[in-house]
């Protein structure tokens, strides 16, 4: 359960540390895969091509790299995971304030320094965009991962900050898409100009037609998206001329993707796998292709 209007504080862990797989692991090298976003850094470790560990901190600009050293070295530990075993490292930031700071921290606590994606890393896609450098690196990310994953026609939906729309062909053609408000940002708005209005949670209300002032919220929010999205991707595959398959990816795809009529398939850590895809292909042995 989520809450509306409220940024996230502190560390949520996507999966306890408990749960990664130690008994299983082999002695090898490891990879940290960075995902820099506006609202969150999720920070991945990949044993060999299998996620390890991960976890979602809030994004704070005025933290130091010592700072994030720090909470970092402690999240290693309380996974399992011996920081000597860290060979590698790749980020994507859509947050410049940061990219340096992130940079910083791996260098002096891990002795890594990371590879970090911009519109001239080789992603296998050919980018028409009329100036690729605008193009945010999650969203490179995100369509380097889901086209070698599917080999089709696509639209990756990025539910963040921002909401992103990605059209990729099936051939590797980046062709551009659709920048819409987040919805956190959508309901801190509403919050912030409407003062007799609460903040509430983001929960599926049990109506359409609320019966107070949070459910019809709730219904505002939640199916208010659900319709942005759906009428977004119609349109898209209008100009397209053809169906595409849509991907739903991001901190609220398991939310919002459920309301919708056009989101096919949900792969909420497509970034850390569009990361670990580009390092690998950086290297000069890319990864075979996803098992779908």
């Amino acid at each position: 359960m989520q809450t509306i209007g409220f940024q996230a504080v502190g560390i949520l862990f996507l999966h306890p540390a408990g749960q990664t797989t130690r008994a299983n692991r082999t002695i090898g090298p490891m990879l940290l895969v960075v995902d820099i976003g506006n609202t969150n850094i999720v920070w991945g470790v990949y044993d060999d091509r299998t996620l390890a560990a991960h976890w979602r901190l809030a994004t704070d600009v005025k933290k130091t790299s010592d700072e994030y050293g720090i909470l970092f070295a402690n999240l290693l530990t309380a996974a399992g995971i011996p920081s000597q075993r860290l060979s590698g490292a790749i980020i994507s930031s859509v947050v410049p304030a940061l990219t340096e700071t992130v940079e910083n921290m791996l260098e002096q606590y891990f002795h890594q320094h990371p590879l970090v994606v911009t519109s001239d890393t080789d992603t296998g896609l050919i980018l028409r965009y009329a100036n690729p450098k605008e193009i945010g690196s999650d969203r490179l990310v995100n369509a380097a991962a889901a086209h070698n994953k599917y080999h089709r026609d696509l639209i990756v939906v990025d539910f963040g900050t921002a909401t992103t729309f990605c059209a990729i062909t099936a051939e590797g053609h980046y062709l551009g898409g659709v920048i819409a408000p987040g919805l956190g940002i959508s309901a801190e708005a509403l919050f912030a100009r409407a003062a007799k209005l609460a903040k509430v949670e983001l929960i599926r209300p049990k109506t359409v037609i609320g019966t107070d002032t949070a459910s019809s919220i709730q219904a505002g929010l939640l199916f208010g998206y659900a319709g942005l999205v759906d009428t977004v991707v119609r349109r898209m595959e209008q100009e397209l001329g053809r169906s595409a398959f849509v991907i739903g990816t991001g901190g609220l795809s398991s939310i919002l993707a459920a309301e919708t009529t056009s989101i096919q398939k949900i792969e909420p850590l497509l970034t850390l796998e569009g990361l670990e895809f580009l390092y690998r292909r950086a290297q000069g042995a890319p990864p075979p292709t996803m098992q779908v």
